[in-house]
């Protein structure tokens, strides 16, 4: 039987999740490196894709990196007191809003795809390999990194579900899918259109 969290542990645990998902590397990076504010530039993302049009391959992998730990992160905390999928998908879910909607930036963040791959693979490393390993097969045929963060959203789901045979915990990371398919609306319009830029372009 799994250990559970007090309603206290749980909301804390939810803060701190919030918390280090609202630190954007993208904005704190190009700050230290006088490069132009992701914010403003490009596809206004402050994100991993964006900053590889701003800042080259190296620190585009440096900002995806540390956006993955914002999601890994609190789910290591976590599984000190919890080894409930739902209650770490709970707080993967506030790591991923904390991404979205940083409290130390007005709430208007990025697109959360990064911060979500670190929450599954804290959760279950096989569900956050699955999603990466969709990620990159797409990429490579398509090169469109929003189609490929669509797709393995898309999938996502359904995988958790036969890994960890969870179905509350499905649901909340079923509503984290839908949350980024939301967050990619205006990419959506540009796929359907024809006009969404290439990973390289």
């Amino acid at each position: 039987m799994s250990k559970k969290l007090s309603n206290y542990m749980l909301t804390a645990l939810i803060l701190i999740a919030y918390l280090v998902g609202s630190i954007n590397s993208a904005i704190i990076l190009s700050k230290v490196l006088k490069l132009p504010d992701p914010r403003t530039q490009g596809s206004k993302n402050p994100g991993a894709t964006n900053m590889l049009r701003i800042g080259g391959k190296k620190i585009a992998a440096f900002v995806l990196l540390i956006d993955v730990w914002k999601g890994l992160s609190p789910i290591l905390l976590a599984y000190s007191y919890t080894s409930s999928s739902l209650e770490l998908s709970i707080i993967a879910l506030f790591a991923f809003l904390g991404h979205v909607y940083p409290v130390f930036y007005s709430f208007k963040g990025g697109k959360g795809v990064a911060t979500f791959i670190g929450g599954l693979i804290g959760i279950n490393p096989l569900v956050g390999l699955s999603f990466i390993l969709i990620w990159l097969f797409v990429a490579k045929v398509l090169n469109i990194s929003s189609l490929s963060a669509l797709v393995a959203t898309l999938l996502t789901p359904i995988v958790f579900y036969f890994i960890e045979m969870d179905i509350e915990a499905t649901g909340v990371i079923a509503l984290i899918c839908l949350w980024i398919f939301f967050t990619h609306r205006s990419n959506i319009k540009r796929l359907v259109s024809g006009e969404e830029g290439q990973i390289n372009s």
